[in-house]
């Protein structure tokens, strides 16, 4: 998943949420805590934490320390000569 994705996939969510707001507010239930000044915190929390998730992903896969089996393709690797 690219950082466009990610960032669009935020969108959505927020979106959702947004529409969430207004229904509740037509309804007539009102939640303090839910505004749009917390839709657009936790926005913020996900356009960050998305990103860091993945890069984490992508470190944890493309490491050879963690796993027995990552241990044997490195040095399978360095046998061949491709790291």
């Amino acid at each position: 998943m690219s950082a466009d994705k990610a960032k669009q996939f935020v969108a959505l969510i927020g979106g959702f949420l947004g529409a969430v707001y207004l229904a509740l507010q037509a309804t007539g239930l009102e939640l303090l805590w839910f505004n749009p000044d917390t839709i657009n915190a936790w926005m913020g929390v996900l356009n960050a934490g998305i990103p860091l998730v993945l890069i984490g992903y992508g470190i944890y896969k493309n490491q050879y320390l963690l796993t027995e089996r990552a241990k044997k393709q490195e040095k399978e690797l360095q046998n061949k000569g491709l790291k």
